[in-house]
């Protein structure tokens, strides 16, 4: 007899003999009838089993969770349930064999206020839940959705090496000792970066792959140690060739696996207009509240923060809240105060504007002509709350930014299951790093500058863009990339402009350098997280919640209780000694 999942089956199947498989999810002896709610991936349907069945004694044995085998006849239920798929029907059984027993589970799977660390212990129960089985679920359809996409736009995918060759100018990497090579190690990928261009100047032209990368880097609630990327790569195109296809394959995506329509082309803002208004590089537009540069209305002013700020060139900035200022007492501005505080404002400045005029904060310190110019521009109404950031630039955009997120959620003003998409374009080539006392890289040392900014390479790093992007959702960054350096003498001052040295560039890259040598096309591409993509599709904010078997907030796996010291004996082969 043919194999059926539990929702394979409804009204129309009534009085057809079944044979099905799965878990007892719940077990009701009401002193006569058995009720069994039989689960397998699918769903749950109902088993009846009657006091006169030849199976009753051993239906009399099944807990919850007990692996079972079933034949019965499909009847139509006299107490339907719209709750489930199957709800109009159940199974008359008139076979059942117990496949396996089980034992109590340590949690019950129906119930959502379980710890995360006993979940994440016993992950393989905790899998048997709907939740998570969805979310793989998407997870699968995504991928399947992506290669089928890409394959019919001509991409082929390849698989690049897990085992490499550490390189500089990225997060740290995992590293894995070489027993036949002793002292030699090997690295876990961060990306396929190198590989993927290697493959363009390979001929290959258009790549994909769905890639496991790694990366030692301190975790949060949207980063695992390994991940997964959609990785593409395409030669002979440019910044626009590469956004059209990745928002053609994101509208692919979200059309088959949530059915929403995704209208291209999508809107496009540079990364200082970004980081400007929002005070993020992958702003969250499902909300307004902007921030507003307000320098020009407190350019002479008499209260002193201010004044300060204007003479040492620094910024004034300020998100107005609307009709919401009875929701800010004296506590909750407390609250928020230090919540800015965490990202070096050293304070948040406030206003009110109630029965129309302004109050409390610093109101008192503000003159009549800057309270009429901050109504003009800011077009305030009564019941609007003004916040201000009153410092370096950088400090005034990012606490602002982080405030207006915080605020977005705790006012209830983003709309569910909204979808909110824009490119981040124009980043800045190199980021000052205060560790290393140097400018590193924003991105990574393949990343191409902008064509006007090569010849400031060397002599105006701070001022220098490149031709990198992110596509962004929802406050995520939900993918990345660049056209990437071709030239081989762009390339080699783009590594004297990171301070390499010779002998750096021939250890770390000397074998992809060489390649640049043998015709190299100009070639661009993107990596999407995959992880990401579906916590987006899932609406839910914890990457743990797509990912099959996660690791903790240190790296660290609860069920299998990974990493692990090993014996003195695989030391010893690889040549290896611990010091703690």
């Amino acid at each position: 007899m043919k194999k059926y999942n539990n929702t394979d089956f409804n009204i129309n199947n009534v009085n057809e003999s079944v044979e099905l498989y799965g878990w007892a999810s719940k077990v009701r002896n009401l002193g006569g009838l058995i009720f069994i709610d039989l689960r397998d991936r699918s769903g749950i349907i109902q088993l009846t089993i009657n006091p006169d069945s030849s199976c009753y004694e051993i239906a009399e044995k099944v807990r919850n969770e007990y692996v079972l085998k079933v034949n019965g006849k499909i009847c139509e239920r006299a107490s339907k349930n719209p709750k489930i798929k199957t709800g109009d029907i159940e199974v008359i059984v008139d076979n059942i064999e117990i496949l396996n027993e089980a034992a109590t589970p340590i949690f019950e799977l129906d119930k959502d206020d379980v710890l995360e660390d006993t979940r994440l212990r016993y992950r393989y129960l905790d899998l048997r839940r709907d939740n998570l089985k969805n979310n793989l679920i998407t997870k699968h359809k995504i991928m399947m959705c992506t290669r089928k996409f890409l394959s019919d736009n001509g991409f082929i995918e390849v698989e690049t090496p897990i085992l490499s060759k550490s390189t500089p100018e990225g997060a740290r990497d995992y590293l894995v000792p070489s027993r036949v090579n002793k002292g030699s190690f090997y690295a876990l990928p961060q990306s396929p970066q190198i590989y993927k261009q290697l493959l363009m100047i390979g001929g290959i032209e258009k790549y994909f792959q769905i890639a496991r990368c790694f990366r030692d880097e301190d975790l949060r609630a949207d980063r695992q140690p390994e991940f997964t990327q959609i990785d593409m790569e395409m030669s002979f195109v440019n910044e626009d060739d590469v956004i059209d296809i990745t928002e053609k394959l994101f509208q692919k995506i979200f059309k088959e696996v949530k059915g929403i329509d995704i209208k291209l082309p999508l809107i496009r803002m540079p990364y200082n207009e970004a980081i400007d208004k929002y005070g993020s590089d992958k702003p969250d537009l499902r909300f307004n509240m902007e921030i507003n540069n307000v320098d020009d209305i407190f350019k002479v002013t008499d209260f002193k923060v201010f004044s300060d700020t204007i003479k040492n060139n620094d910024n004034i900035s300020c998100i107005k809240v609307d009709e919401k200022s009875e929701y800010f007492s004296r506590k909750k501005i407390d609250e928020l105060t230090e919540f800015v505080k965490e990202f070096g404002a050293k304070g948040l400045p406030y206003v009110k504007y109630e029965n129309n005029e302004f109050k409390g904060g610093i109101s008192k310190f503000l003159s009549s002509e800057e309270k009429s110019n901050l109504i003009k521009k800011l077009n305030i109404k009564n019941n609007d709350i003004l916040f201000f950031g009153s410092d370096k630039k950088d400090i005034v955009k990012t606490s602002l930014g982080a405030l207006r997120c915080k605020l977005a959620k705790e006012l209830d003003l983003i709309k569910k299951g909204e979808y909110k998409f824009l490119w981040v374009t124009d980043f800045p080539s190199f980021e000052w790093s205060s560790e290393e006392n140097r400018y590193v890289s924003s991105h990574h040392p393949f990343t191409a500058p902008k064509d006007e900014d090569i010849d400031k390479l060397l002599t105006d790093k701070a001022n220098c863009y490149s031709k990198a992007y992110d596509i962004v959702c929802n406050g995520y960054e939900a993918g990345g990339g660049s056209i990437r350096i071709h030239n081989e003498e762009v390339q080699k001052k783009m590594f004297e402009a990171l301070e390499l040295t010779k002998e750096d560039i021939e250890e770390k890259f000397g074998f992809f350098v060489n390649a640049f040598k043998y015709g190299t096309p100009p070639h661009g591409g993107l990596a999407i997280g995959l992880e990401r993509l579906t916590m987006l599709l899932c609406e839910t904010d914890n990457i743990k919640d797509v990912i099959a078997f996660p690791k903790t907030s240190s790296a660290s796996c609860l069920m299998s209780d990974a990493p692990n010291i090993v014996d003195k004996k695989q030391l010893d082969e690889l040549k290896i000694e611990v010091n703690l």
